[in-house]
């Protein structure tokens, strides 16, 4: 087995951390560090990328990403915070191997522990430990309606089928240190729910901000920030909004994705 001992991260040493033609390593743009992928199987979007910009970690604290899928969101806030450690945790095995193969890629397993296991067990699974911080890009879709088509890993990532978002407010108040913040990004038409839930388990939204993919079309995205305990006042911050035209992105999102804007727009 690859250790970080061993590890060269010269471009020729990639081939090493790959085990089929599916995969691919992707580069995210912070810090070198680089993601493994199947092409084939659930790839991060703009969501993870907003998400990691919208979550605040402070110095020393310690971090749980919920349905981490292939480790982007620990990666990207390793390299972005001084967060002092970063664990992430999903249900299925073949992400959570892809997610293991980046930790050690990047040479992060002093920072970055990937575990497999099931939201519901989280007692178990972390033995009473608790989070400065738990961020999760939750399934957004209720149940399995229109998972038919779609394989059983995107089906998983997409739709409520192993974990609702009961499940995860739930285990997130347990989780969560007092005053702890839960950071998420999900479907604006949830919002009454998510409120309700979030509510229900004493993690009270401080912040919320609403994401278009154009200045002229509704919202379908939104970024929230809930703290365990708090008193109740929310804060709406400005629109995010992600494009000008379909290929150009604006200022913000740019500086976001830690790019400069391309010299021919």
């Amino acid at each position: 087995m690859m250790t970080d001992q061993t590890l060269n991260r010269e471009e020729g040493s990639f081939e090493a951390f790959i085990n089929s033609p599916e995969e691919r390593i992707d580069d995210i743009q912070r810090n070198g560090y680089r993601i493994i992928q199947n092409v084939n199987k659930f790839c991060f979007g703009v969501d993870a990328i907003l998400l990691s910009d919208f979550a605040k970690i402070h110095k020393g604290e310690r971090v749980l990403d919920i349905g981490t899928g292939t480790g982007i969101i620990p990666i990207l806030l390793e390299a972005k915070t001084e967060g002092e450690h970063f664990t992430g945790l999903d249900i299925q095995k073949e992400s959570i191997d892809l997610a293991k193969r980046s930790v050690m890629l990047n040479g992060l397993t002093g920072k970055i522990d990937m575990v497999c296991g099931d939201i519901n067990d989280a007692d178990s699974l972390f033995n009473g430990e608790k989070f400065d911080v738990i961020t999760s890009n939750p399934p957004y879709m209720i149940g399995d309606h229109g998972a038919s088509g779609e394989n059983t890993e995107k089906a998983i990532a997409r739709h409520e089928i192993l974990c609702t978002f009961e499940d995860i407010a739930r285990e997130s108040a347990k989780l969560l240190t007092d005053k702890g913040r839960l950071y998420l990004i999900h479907r604006p038409f949830r919002l009454v729910e998510i409120f309700k839930t979030l509510t229900k388990y004493r993690l009270e939204p401080k912040q919320m901000r609403l994401v278009y993919p154009y200045a002229d079309k509704e919202p379908n995205m939104v970024l929230i920030e809930a703290i365990k305990g708090a008193r109740s006042r929310l804060k709406v911050l400005k629109p995010l909004v992600i494009h000008k035209s379909p290929s150009e992105y604006t200022d913000e999102i740019y500086s976001i994705y830690g790019k400069d804007r391309p010299a021919d727009e």
